[in-house]
């Protein structure tokens, strides 16, 4: 799934930041790859960069328009679908990560096959194969979690920014809806028929030159009745030379399931290097990433502290504190 750059962002009537958080995550992490946003009447949420309309997105050189909307339910709303149509008569693709389809609406498909432009659906995956677990040059590191929404994708994402910094080269590999947006293309696992999950990652990274590093967007966990098969379908097909642990120390239980608490690091670290060593012999944990927003700063480094020294690894929280130990560790 490839998305040509550079994007126009759609934030539609988004009436609050979680509800533009796609938007929101592309520009944080690709500025250079926006030309604009377009807001509707009653949009709330607003980027700090040039608000614009399809035609002048289109001068600047813009190729897709991204639905950088989240909202409740995945829907395409009514007052959307003239614009979208308008994009697709002057030439955009379109890019939509919400559950329901563009193509399912009569006048955005007359459209599309009018134009030639493509609509992209983040969440329709391609056709995989099955992973064949052979050894491949280059090296991995996936995150992993305790749980679902803890912090996998900024976490790589950080790391991708980081190392290519020290000069290291390095992609992030994106296997989620945002991330995939972010990237400009990736594997959308949670789609993908769980037989090829492990085969689609081999796919997304394959052999690289030996010194080159592959960070993947980690989901789920393997402790989350609910989603512990992809997490592991990414375990097998990343075969990972490195794993970081992500981690919210204030959950009391799994997302979604209130009477299933939260394993304990412990356990995490333990299953998930034994599951990742059956691929990988080699494997390790270089880090851990801690989501410590619900803490005050002197609460939050007392816990990094204490945990590095529990587990002998270093930790942070990439959004206070940046991800340069854990950098520091893959490259020992």
């Amino acid at each position: 799934m490839i998305i040509h750059k550079p994007y126009l962002l759609f934030l539609g009537d988004a009436h609050d930041d979680l509800a533009a958080k796609t938007a929101i995550g592309v520009w944080q992490w690709r500025p250079e790859e926006c030309v604009g946003q377009l807001r509707l009447p009653g949009c709330v949420p607003k980027l700090p960069i040039d608000e614009i309309d399809l035609e002048e997105g289109r001068r600047r050189g813009a190729r897709t328009l991204l639905i950088g909307v989240a909202n409740r339910g995945g829907t395409i709303a009514e007052s959307w679908i003239s614009v979208l149509v308008r994009a697709l008569e002057l030439g955009y693709d379109l890019c939509n990560g919400l559950h329901t389809r563009l193509g399912s609406i009569a006048p955005i498909r007359e459209a599309a096959a009018r134009s030639g432009a493509r609509i992209i659906e983040v969440r329709e995956p391609a056709q995989y194969p099955i992973a064949n677990a052979l050894p491949r040059s280059g090296r991995r590191l996936l995150a992993v979690g305790t749980d679902c929404s803890v912090g996998k994708m900024y976490t790589t994402l950080a790391l991708e920014r980081a190392l290519r910094d020290r000069g290291v080269p390095a992609d992030f590999r994106a296997t989620g809806q945002t991330g995939i947006m972010i990237a400009g293309g990736g594997v959308p696992v949670d789609a993908v028929v769980s037989d090829f999950v492990a085969g689609s990652v081999e796919q997304l990274c394959p052999a690289n030159t030996p010194d080159h590093w592959d960070l993947i967007e980690g989901q789920g966990s393997l402790f989350h009745p609910s989603y512990s098969g992809v997490s592991l379908g990414l375990l097998h097909g990343a075969t990972p030379d490195a794993l970081v642990m992500c981690h919210e120390p204030t959950r009391q239980h799994l997302r979604g399931l209130p009477h299933w608490p939260v394993p304990t690091l412990e356990d995490c670290f333990e299953l998930h290097l034994r599951c990742a060593r059956m691929m990988n012999p080699a494997a390790r944990f270089v880090g851990m990433a801690i989501n410590t927003s619900a803490l005050a700063d002197d609460a939050a480094r007392r816990l990094l502290s204490e945990l590095a020294q529990r587990f002998s690894l270093p930790a942070s929280d990439p959004v206070r504190y940046g991800v340069d130990s854990i950098v520091d560790e893959i490259l020992r």
